[in-house]
């Protein structure tokens, strides 16, 4: 049960928990002690104070959500943003840093945003204006304030500290509901937020894609851009085996009653069947792949254990065993019963040769 528990929330978006340990020094600034409240978003003291412990973007954004109201601070994820250290965004940014010119450092951005959180997509759009947009990935937007603010101040501070420019921003616009715009807000911005916009984002005059960044150091971010890279990678693998897994435990117990859809599965999963099917894409993955794969492993495995061909047959969901032979040959090239053969002469011959082996050294 742990397992499967597990497993879901390695599938979920992640993030390296950045702004979960700097709320919780905040809270223990303020005098709140911050354990009650990670435990009603669903994290746990052990991830805050493991610097290499990922939380799930959700958990992370309720966390922001109940600081916000414990503290008092309507804006929390702006006042985090504006303070916080940017060198504390790790990897990532020395690459953006290194860059050549500020369109460079937000392509990267785009690219590698998600080592820091998986849960928000950035885009870059280059025209009359520079366009950075975010979307949130599997991630619910509904409530949110404080975590899109958080990263609409954070583009902000790192275009000025990139280029050491105070760029202003054309227009900066949130999906979230009007409230009356805070003087210091504003003023850190240099202009007004438009809200229930439709879109997050934040606009630049054109020109600005093409300034350079002050710390440019091509062979530096050669060198680090692979990191990143390998890093990306990395939790790309993560991601796919945990969604695999889960995927396949779902199936696994459906197989004998002949109902494991894809539908059903997602529904069990608590997703959509569009959503099931994106996310399994994201990942290179299909569904009717993992299936065909997880049949011929089970098949493969009940082989070995000595099971009956019919109760084989019966547990991967197959009516007939003439069905489940047929399928079984087009995979392996050979019937189950052809297969089992084959093993047991090996067995044989294994067993020959350490009696051979034994009789020589006596």
């Amino acid at each position: 049960m742990a397992g499967t528990r597990k497993a879901r929330l390695d599938a979920l978006p992640s993030a390296s928990g950045g702004v979960s340990r700097l709320l919780t020094a905040r809270l223990r600034a303020a005098g709140i002690a911050p354990k009650q409240l990670l435990s009603k978003a669903g994290l746990t003291m052990a991830q805050i104070e493991d610097r290499k412990a990922r939380v799930t973007v959700q958990s992370q954004i309720k966390f922001l959500e109940l600081a916000s109201h414990a503290l008092d601070d309507d804006l929390l994820g702006f006042h985090l943003a504006r303070d916080c250290e940017l060198r504390e965004l790790g990897l990532v940014y020395y690459v953006l840093a290194s860059s050549e010119v500020y369109a460079d450092a937000l392509h990267k951005a785009v690219r590698y945003g998600r080592i820091v959180n998986e849960g928000v997509s950035l885009r870059v759009r280059e025209g009359s204006e520079t366009v950075v947009g975010f979307e949130y990935v599997d991630v619910e937007r509904r409530g949110d304030r404080q975590h899109i603010e958080f990263w609409l101040t954070i583009i902000v501070r790192l275009g000025r500290q990139l280029t050491n420019r105070r760029l202003v921003p054309d227009h900066v616009k949130v999906i979230h509901h009007s409230r009356k715009m805070p003087a210091e807000f504003r003023s850190f911005l240099g202009c007004a937020i438009e809200f229930d916009a439709g879109v997050d984002e934040v606009a630049f005059p054109g020109a600005v894609s093409q300034m350079p960044v002050v710390g440019a150091d091509m062979y530096l971010n050669e060198l680090l851009t692979r990191y990143c890279d390998e890093a990306l990678t990395h939790r790309r693998d993560e991601r796919t085996a945990a969604l695999r897994r889960e995927v396949e435990n779902a199936i696994a117990p459906l197989l004998p009653h002949g109902k494991a859809s894809a539908p059903e599965i997602a529904r069990r999963l608590g997703l959509s069947h569009r959503t099931l099917a994106r996310r399994l894409a994201d990942e290179g993955l299909s569904f009717s792949q993992i299936m065909h794969e997880l049949k011929l492993d089970l098949a493969t495995r009940y082989l070995h254990e000595g099971l009956s061909v019919s109760r084989i047959a019966w547990l991967l969901g197959y009516h007939e065993v003439s069905a489940f032979t047929h399928a079984f040959k087009r995979w392996t090239g050979k019937s189950p019963k052809q297969l089992r053969l084959h093993e047991d002469k090996g067995a044989i011959g294994r067993e020959r040769r350490k009696r051979n082996v034994r009789r020589t050294r006596t």
